[in-house]
């Protein structure tokens, strides 16, 4: 679809999708790159402590959670495949250590993926994020 788009704003086009989407994937904010994103674990602060960008617009409900068991499964499904061809453990040995391994993964990928959905949606200027930009809006 390349039509008039309700996502890019009437101020401007897109931001630069890669280097937001690296900042959020570190968890910073997409706009400034130094300022947290999140708020404890997986709550995303209202704005960027730092350069006060407004993040409270963000719609990353689900999205992360379903992209961390894809990525989750996609790489332990191998994983599991490769344990058991290779060294045959007790599948009591097979169930802790998948397990283990999927919880830790999951853990650990989970707010890394919602810092890169809300950087996609900023850089887009999806959801309320298209306002001008306050350097450029200025000028």
């Amino acid at each position: 679809m390349t039509g008039p788009s309700s996502t890019a704003g009437a101020q401007g086009g897109d931001r630069p999708l890669g280097p937001a989407m690296r900042r959020g994937w570190r968890r910073r904010c997409p706009a400034c790159g130094t300022g947290r994103i999140l708020h404890r674990y997986l709550k995303v602060r209202d704005a960027c402590p730092d350069c006060g960008t407004v993040l409270h617009h963000h719609r990353a409900d689900d999205g992360p959670a379903y992209l961390t068991i894809l990525i989750t499964g996609h790489l332990l499904a191998p994983a599991m495949l490769m344990m058991w061809e290779l060294w045959r453990p007790a599948p009591w040995v097979m169930a802790v250590t998948l397990s283990v391994l999927t919880v830790g993964l999951a853990l650990w990928l989970l707010p890394r993926i919602k810092g890169a959905l809300v950087a996609i949606q900023w850089s887009r200027r999806m959801h309320g994020f298209g306002a001008p930009d306050p350097e450029t809006a200025d000028a």
